[in-house]
């Protein structure tokens, strides 16, 4: 039983904070639960950043998690605008950025990731855009307009979802839109050769032009504004706003400060978890896009930096803090809406880690299911304008049944019978 006079403090603002909070109540904690955000905005979703809100389609207050009154009513207790700085673990105490110093029982770290920053000269002018919090997308979301009024040009360093996505919002408004990429094709690391080339025809069809095998090596300005970009082929690529869309890292320092064990940058870094979401330090937690996993389905530790993993990831963190025994090893999902395009991924199927990629349905109509297959076995799968499927997808790379690839492939044979 966990005693009404202990505090449970979580740091991060976004999706698992928020869901973890709602999750100790809903589980009858009755001591003080305490949320840090460095950010004044209460905790929101970040999917609506680069897809209806920024395309307008969404409303602001529809971000959010919940309601402000939500946390006032369920005794919540909010330091908004506050970063914290630092962990005591001796005396299980964390310090924010004006000096107050909080004492915690248990700790969760959803601290999240930022965007990676462009190193190459121009980077400090007013044009160029990085999308990952609220601010950004409110800022982007006028530049893009504005651009679509007037004929303006977008220039995307990175190919990635972030990257396709806003895309896809700028061509919506009318921008002209261009996409500088070091891979051979979009999302090359996701999804492979294989099938970046659907997303690379996609967005040509509406009109975004790809760089593709070249990097941003310069921002060219004049008086504070962006003119063009310069890439590693020595050729100039007219812009007046630039989006660095080059990843993200898990948001780590305040873990290694506190001598937290963590994965090593070059390995995509985050803080090391076990299966019941306990860092190194037995009373502290972490969980979301900052969280490195153990996958037994799959014999490897991941990093997930996606909207689901904020939403199971938070709620299991809470259990886990009042004791109950989990096991965090819910197979990896996303999704992307782009034009008319609509995807559900599911699994984890790195470069190299397959021999085969498996189409059922067509992939010239973009009405399909990818499945990415190792020795026999369903590694991931990717539905593309196919839905109810996810479910059954996840089934089939669960049971690590030794499929057939030509029963896989026809759209006839019941996915749920290749995974008995």
């Amino acid at each position: 039983m966990v005693d009404a006079d202990q505090t449970f403090v979580i740091v991060g603002g976004g999706l698992a904070g928020a869901k973890a909070a709602e999750t100790l109540r809903k589980e009858g904690f009755t001591g003080r639960v305490i949320l840090i955000s460095d950010e004044r905005d209460h905790p929101y979703e970040r999917p609506p950043l680069s897809k209806g809100y920024l395309l307008g389609k969404e409303e602001r207050d529809s971000v959010f998690v919940h309601e402000p009154a939500w946390y006032a009513r369920n005794d919540i207790e909010l330091h908004l605008g506050q970063p914290a700085v630092a962990i005591n673990r001796v005396g299980k105490t964390v310090r924010l950025g004006d000096g107050t110093v909080i004492r915690y029982d248990k700790l969760l770290l959803a601290t999240g990731a930022e965007p990676r920053r462009l190193d190459i000269p121009g980077t400090g002018l007013a044009g160029v855009h990085h999308l990952r919090r609220l601010a950004h997308a409110e800022r982007l979301k006028g530049v893009l307009a504005s651009l679509g009024r007037d004929n303006g040009h977008l220039v995307i360093a990175g190919a990635g979802w972030i990257g396709l996505e806003v895309a896809a919002a700028a061509r919506e408004y009318g921008a002209e839109v261009t996409v500088i990429e070091p891979s051979p094709t979009p999302l090359h690391h996701v999804l492979g050769p294989e099938l970046g080339g659907v997303f690379a025809e996609l967005h040509r069809e509406h009109g975004v032009r790809f760089q593709f095998g070249r990097r941003l090596t310069e921002i060219v300005g004049q008086d504070g504004v962006v003119l063009a970009v310069r890439t590693d082929d020595g050729e100039e690529h007219p812009a007046h706003d630039v989006l660095a869309a080059i990843g993200a890292a898990p948001r780590t320092a305040l873990a290694e400060a506190a001598g937290l064990a963590v994965v090593d940058r070059a390995d995509g870094g985050g803080v090391v978890v076990d299966e019941q979401l306990r860092t190194s330090d037995p009373d502290i937690y972490a969980a979301g896009d900052v969280a490195a996993f153990p996958l037994p389905l799959f014999g490897t530790r991941v990093r997930v930096e996606h909207w689901a993993n904020a939403l199971n990831g938070g709620p299991a963190a809470a259990r886990s803090m009042l004791g109950q025994e989990i096991a965090y090893d819910r197979v990896p999902y996303f999704f992307t809406d782009q034009y008319d395009l609509g995807m559900e991924y599911s699994g984890w199927a790195p470069p190299g880690s397959y021999d085969q990629v498996v189409i059922r349905g067509d992939a010239g109509k973009r009405e399909f299911i990818a499945f990415w297959v190792a020795e026999g076995r369903v590694l991931a799968g990717m539905n593309v304008n196919v839905w109810d499927v996810t479910d059954r997808i996840q089934q089939l790379i669960r049971s690590q049944a030794q499929v057939n690839t030509e029963a896989l492939a026809d759209p006839h044979v019941p996915l749920d019978s290749l995974a008995s």
